[in-house]
C-alpha cells in the first residue's frame, strides 16, 4: 500500500516537473499578444517572437521576461498608452496602434507583425483586450453596450486569433485566450459574463481543432483584480448614470431603496479585488513558456478556492449562495 502511495507521489512529482520545463523554442519564432491597453510585440534573444493584445504594464513586464521581445497592441491608450509601456518595460518591446473592433487595423497590425517575423512565424499571441460594461442589472444596459462589449471582449478575440492563426501555425506556437472567472460561474454582468462563455467555448473548439498542427491553446480565467475596469470610483459613477437613464417602468418595478443597496452591494464586492496581477501574468507566462501548458489556468484564490468548487454546486445552491446578500425589488413577489 505504501508503496503505491509513493510511486503516485513520485508520478505526480514528475509530471509537475514536465509542466514546468521550459519549452524548447524554434530558432527566430516570434510573439504577439493583445491587451486591453496596448497591442505589443517582442522577440527573445532564442529568435521568439510574442504579440499581446490589450496589454497592460505587469504583462508587458512578465510577457518581455518570457520571450524577450513583445509586441503590444492598443485600441484604448492610443500612443500616449504605449510610450508608457515603452518606458516601463524592456527596450526588446516595440508596439503598434490597434483596434481590435475594426477589420482593416487587423489587417493592418497582421501585415505589420509579418513583416518582422517572416518566414519564422509567431510563437506566442495573448489576447487580453477588454472591456467590462456598468455593473448593473441586464434590463437597465441599452443594446449599444451589448454590441460594444462582444465587439471588443469575444468577436475582436476571434478575428484577431484568426488573422494571426498562419504564423502561429507556422511556429508551431501558442494561443493564450484570457477569458473570467465568470466565463465559469455566472450571476451578475450578463453582456461581460456571455462575452467570457463565448471565449471559452471558441477557445476549446480551436484547441480541439490545432491539435495536429502543434499549435496548443491555453485559458487564463482571473478571478477578480484591481485594473481599470474594477475602479471603484469609475464604477460607481457609471452605475448611478445608467441608473438615471434607465425608463421610468422598469425603474418602479425595483425602486431606489433597490438601486442602493445593490450599488452598496457591488461597491463592496469591487473593494475586495486583488492588487497582486502577478497571480494572473504567471499564468500567461507559463503558457507560453511550459512544455506541457495546461488548458486552463485559475488565477487568484478566489477563482481557485471558491468559484472553481461553486462551479460543481447543484445549480440551485450555487445561486442562493452568490444571491443571498442581494436586495429585493420593491415589487419582488
Amino acid at each position: 500500500m505504501e508503496s503505491s502511495k509513493l510511486f503516485a507521489w513520485r508520478e505526480y512529482r514528475l509530471c509537475e516537473w514536465e509542466e514546468q520545463q521550459e519549452a524548447p523554442i524554434p530558432c527566430g519564432c516570434t510573439w504577439l499578444s493583445s491587451w486591453a491597453c496596448t497591442t505589443s510585440f517582442a522577440g527573445t534573444g532564442k529568435g521568439r517572437w510574442l504579440a499581446t493584445l490589450g496589454i497592460s504594464m505587469s504583462s508587458s513586464r512578465a510577457v518581455t521576461r518570457a520571450s524577450g521581445t513583445c509586441w503590444p497592441g492598443s485600441w484604448t491608450c492610443g500612443e500616449q498608452g504605449a510610450q508608457q509601456l515603452r518606458k516601463q518595460t524592456s527596450d526588446r518591446l516595440e508596439t503598434v496602434l490597434l483596434d481590435v473592433t475594426k477589420t482593416e487595423s487587423i489587417a493592418a497590425a497582421t501585415q505589420w507583425v509579418k513583416e518582422r517575423v517572416g518566414d519564422r512565424g509567431l510563437w506566442g499571441l495573448v489576447n487580453n483586450a477588454g472591456t467590462f460594461h456598468p455593473l448593473c442589472i441586464t434590463e437597465w444596459l441599452k443594446t449599444e453596450t451589448w454590441i460594444h462589449t462582444l465587439k471588443v471582449n469575444l468577436i475582436g478575440v476571434t478575428e484577431v486569433t484568426l488573422s494571426m492563426l498562419p504564423l502561429v501555425k507556422k511556429a508551431q506556437g501558442r494561443i493564450v485566450n484570457v477569458s473570467s472567472i465568470l466565463g465559469r460561474v455566472a450571476f451578475f454582468g450578463a453582456v461581460y459574463s456571455s462575452s467570457k462563455h463565448g471565449v471559452e467555448a471558441f477557445s476549446d473548439v480551436l484547441r480541439c481543432e490545432l491539435q495536429h498542427f502543434g499549435v496548443k491553446v491555453s485559458i487564463v480565467e482571473p478571478g477578480y483584480f484591481r485594473t481599470g475596469m474594477t475602479d471603484v470610483q469609475k464604477s460607481s459613477e457609471a452605475m448611478k448614470q445608467v441608473w438615471k437613464e434607465v425608463p421610468a417602468h422598469i425603474k418602479d418595478t425595483y425602486g431606489q431603496k433597490f438601486f442602493d443597496a445593490y450599488h452598496d452591494v457591488m461597491k463592496q464586492g469591487l473593494s475586495s479585488c486583488s492588487t497582486n496581477l502577478n497571480l494572473v501574468t504567471d499564468c500567461m507566462e507559463h503558457a507560453l513558456t511550459s512544455v506541457h501548458p495546461r488548458t486552463r489556468y485559475s488565477a487568484g484564490w478566489d477563482a481557485q478556492f471558491f468559484f472553481i468548487p461553486l462551479s460543481y454546486l447543484p445549480t440551485s445552491l450555487a445561486d442562493y449562495i452568490l444571491t443571498r446578500s442581494w436586495p429585493k425589488p420593491v415589487q419582488a413577489v
